[in-house]
């Protein structure tokens, strides 16, 4: 008996090892044995990472696993993934292994683990899976195993594919299929001709048909036994239950496959008619406590596919879904919905997909006695959908919430009555085709309130009428408010249908009339930090600190003219303001806008975008506007005159501006760019307001600027990258007339050179001495340039003034004119000589001619005596030694 199990152990023993040695021998041929296959029948490129051939792991099977395998596509889905997965797993009998030759090998089972497939079919009707190479045509030989060639047959137990994913795009139905997280197994036996599989299959299911989306997401299941006939390829429901989330549905019919297409005949239904059904139907994310709800009525789901598929048929198919006199009521909510009907279907008779269309018969509710009713019919669903549908009735938007158990960014308040029809095409909607678009009813809504979270009011519409006509809707009255601002509106819509099915953008032109327009209830709190905290900085170009945005609506396409009797932007008023707005993509653009503000009128035009970097530019016009009130009120213009603070009175200006703005829309001064042309046309200065104008009048006493008064001075500056550069612009101060022309800078920095025609006798010491040698009168007179420096800070300026460069100026002066008094003087005297040294009296006439005759020939004579001694000539030579005259 030892021996026995001696023997036998010693048999176990070289088994064993031979089952564990054999893969070492077998794994290279079938590997072989697969590439050829595959590159002789696959016209595609096939690759793989490891190749494993087991014994023991489904013992007494042979266990083949192809890990990381991947199929890509060549031409005309050249570089397109067919196929990739995790692990292949192949199950055969042992005794597969020893086969001889082109004997195929007998498959028996698959597992598929972690896979995609992506099955694609383009515009012209290729399929990337048909990448199977075409060989000759086999012999009609009813023998099975004489059309068998070298390699596999699947004769098949049982398969399985775990976690998987499958793509299916159509391009020229526009169809695309997805089902995520599929898990699916069947046993049966595919070596008989006919046999029965048994298959449960689970996954999550999207289907989109154009641009509409059919399913999202939804959990499906399938347990299913199929009767198999292979041979005539025909596959038969037998006990079934699929549920499209929970909605259960049950199958009869068959699936044939024949050479040239597909032939379907199935008809499927709800196994019951209780309206829980319908919320079986509803996402899983909105289930809350389904399992509690109250409902009455019916809900029924039936429906049949019937024809054959090929490149141009799909099956006709008649899908209803029908409920009677339901309700249903959530256990923790106040409302229930009652009255519910519904009748609608899925429909294709032809056969044809162009022909398939969606009817929405009648939908009705009601909640609180309040009834609302819809009905829709849908054609050409592939093409160019036609939609007709018509909503009347009552909803009110507050008990959407007592109702149903979703979470609502907000709570909506206010009722809707409606009684209108529409009918279009979705190309038109596309294209802006407004004139396609037919509508026609009433619709109105009360009450409503909205809290956008952006906002920091509520919006309140208390009133909004709408009549719908085939070639125009109108907004007849629109009563809104939110914070102090109120509206009244009224104007036309151009797209309110595709407002709402498409999300375009709102287009109209409205009449808006508001008695007080705070642009503050249209701002919301949003924690910014740019820039440093220096003084200069502070609050002006780069603010640190909590801000208020403001963001122009970007669904707006909108024109609107308005008249406002107060319009409050910030810690400014604007009186009887009116003017035209248009909106379009985040920019609102102003023409002739007109308003009263500091005492005076301003004219506006221009535009200002929140896209991206919020932007500005404009062209402002400022007539006869208090300067005080202005400069206080503004940052901007204290920015480009600060020294305005200071200055009591009015002024015209007309400013060309551009730059970024804030989130709050207040301009970047940094950012701004343009000129401006101001005309003070009369002001008192209050030096003590302003320390430059305070420290100047310490150091030049004379100016007396305490009683300085301004009358029509006119100035331009140009402004770029933070700089103000003030061109050259006069003034007169009691008789002091002064040129002032420089810069100043974000940073408050300044740099201005001043000229003051200034009366000599103010500078006092050497220039009075100076003075002393002029005649009273022209000292009274003399004045001088004296050029004065502005430098540092606006409120810490450093102040130079060039006395010694005046002193110099008018010492040449002096000199100049005492150079003319003695050429003068010079000429005088020769003047004087030439006269003969007496001058003649106005009264006094000559005697006689006789006198004047013999008086010019000696004054000729002395006059030559004079000019020849001047230029050293004489008119004769004379004998020194008798004159007696000195060498």
């Amino acid at each position: 008996m030892k021996k026995l199990l001696k023997i036998v152990g010693v048999i176990l023993g070289i088994v064993i090892l031979l089952l564990a040695l054999s893969p070492f021998f077998f794994e290279g041929t079938i590997e072989k044995l697969i590439k050829k296959n595959i590159d002789k029948n696959v016209n595609a490129d096939v690759a793989w990472g490891d190749f494993d051939l087991s014994l023991f792991k489904s013992f007494p099977q042979a266990a083949l696993v192809i890990k990381d395998f991947s199929v890509v596509n060549r031409v005309p889905f050249k570089g397109d993934t067919l196929a990739t997965g995790k692990s292949l797993k192949i199950d055969m009998g042992i005794m597969q292994l020893f086969k001889k030759g082109d004997e195929p090998i007998s498959i028996d089972g698959l597992t598929l683990d972690d896979a995609f497939i992506n099955i694609k079919i383009d515009s012209l009707g290729n399929t990337n899976y048909d990448v199977a190479i075409q060989g000759e045509a086999v012999p009609d030989n009813k023998n099975q195993e004489n059309q068998q060639t070298a390699g596999f047959t699947f004769d098949l137990k049982n398969y399985e594919v775990n976690n998987s994913r499958i793509n299916y795009l159509d391009e020229a139905t526009k169809t695309f299929l997805t089902l995520k997280e599929v898990n699916h197994q069947g046993t049966g036996d595919f070596s008989l001709a006919q046999s029965e599989l048994d298959t449960k299959t689970t996954a999550l299911v999207s289907f989109r048909l154009d641009d509409v989306e059919y399913l999202s997401n939804n959990a499906v299941s399938l347990d299913a036994l199929f009767q198999l006939d292979l041979e005539n390829q025909r596959y038969t429901f037998l006990d079934n239950e699929a549920k499209v989330n929970e909605l259960p549905l049950t199958f009869t019919g068959f699936v044939k496959v024949n050479e040239d297409n597909n032939e379907v005949d199935l008809s499927f239904k709800t196994p019951s008619s209780d309206f829980k059904n319908f919320f079986a139907l509803i996402p899983e994310v909105y289930k809350k406590d389904l399992k509690d709800v109250q409902t009455t009525g019916d809900f029924i789901v039936n429906g049949a596919l019937k024809g054959i598929v090929d490149e141009t048929h799909i099956p006709t198919m008649d899908i209803k879904i029908e409920s009677n006199n339901a309700s249903f009521q959530y256990p923790d909510l106040p409302k229930t919905v009652r009255n519910i009907s519904i009748n609608a279907g899925i429909k294709n008779e032809t056969g044809i997909v162009e022909d398939t269309f969606i009817q929405i018969g009648n939908l009705t509710f009601s909640i609180d006695g309040d009834v609302f009713k819809a009905s829709a019919l849908i054609r050409q669903l592939l093409d160019n959908p036609l939609i007709n549908m018509s909503l009347e009735g009552r909803l009110n938007l507050a008990n959407i919430k007592k109702v149903l158990p979703i979470e609502m960014e907000q709570d909506l308040t206010g009722v809707v009555d409606a009684n209108l029809t529409a009918d279009f095409d979705m190309n038109s909607v596309e294209k802006s085709q407004y004139q396609n678009i037919k509508t026609s009813g009433m619709a109105t809504l009360t009450g409503f309130t909205y809290k956008d979270p952006s906002l920091k009011e509520t919006i309140t519409i208390s009133q909004a009428d709408m009549s719908f006509r085939p070639d125009d809707i109108k907004l007849i009255k629109l009563l809104a408010t939110t914070g102090k601002t109120d509206i009244t509106a009224s104007g036309n819509i151009q797209n309110l249908v595709p407002f709402i099915i498409s999300k375009e953008d709102l287009k109209g032109r409205f009449i808006v009339q508001s008695n007080t327009f705070d642009l503050n209830d249209f701002m919301t709190a949003k924690s910014t930090s740019e820039g440093g905290n220096s003084e200069e900085n502070k609050n002006v170009a780069n603010p640190s600190k909590t801000k208020e945005a403001v963001k122009i609506p970007d669904f707006l396409d909108t024109t609107l003219d308005f008249t406002a009797n107060k319009v409050i932007y910030d810690n400014i008023t604007l009186a009887n303001t009116k003017g035209t707005v248009s909106i379009k993509d985040e920019t609102a653009t102003l023409t002739n806008i007109s308003s009263n503000i500091f005492g005076g009128n301003v004219g506006l035009s221009g535009n200002v975008s929140t896209k991206g970097t919020p932007s500005f530019q404009m062209d402002l016009d400022l007539n006869k506007i208090a300067i005080a009130e202005t400069f206080q009120s503004s940052e901007l213009l204290k920015y480009l005159v600060p020294i305005a603070s200071s200055l009591q009175g009015n002024f015209n200006t007309t400013l060309s501006l551009k730059g970024n703005l804030s989130e709050d829309l207040t301009p970047v001064l940094t950012t701004l760019a343009g000129n401006a042309l101001a005309t003070i046309i009369t002001a008192e200065v209050d030096p003590d307001k302003t320390p430059l104008l305070s420290k100047l009048g310490d150091q030049v006493k004379f100016l007396n600027l305490d009683k300085l008064s301004l009358r029509d001075v006119t100035t331009k500056l140009n402004f770029d990258n933070g700089s103000i550069q003030v061109q050259p612009f006069n003034f007169n101060v009691k008789g002091i007339n002064i040129t002032v022309d420089g810069r100043h800078g974000l940073d408050k920095t300044i740099a201005y050179n001043l000229k003051m025609d200034v009366p000599a006798k103010y500078l006092g010491g050497d220039i009075n001495k100076l003075l002393a040698k002029l005649d009273p009168g022209e000292a009274a007179n003399m004045s001088v340039a004296l050029p004065i420096g502005l430098r540092g800070t606006i409120n810490n300026p450093q102040i130079s003034v060039d006395t010694k460069a005046a002193v110099t100026t008018l010492t040449q002066r002096l000199i100049e004119k005492q150079k003319q008094d003695l050429t003068t003087k010079g000429i005088d005297v020769l003047q004087d000589i030439l006269g003969g040294g007496t001058k003649k009296d106005s009264t006094t006439t000559s005697t006689t001619r006789n006198d004047s005759t013999k008086t010019q020939d000696n004054t000729t004579k002395v006059v030559k005596d004079i000019l020849g001694g001047l230029f050293g000539k004489k008119t004769k030579k004379q004998d020194t030694t008798k004159s007696g005259n000195l060498p």
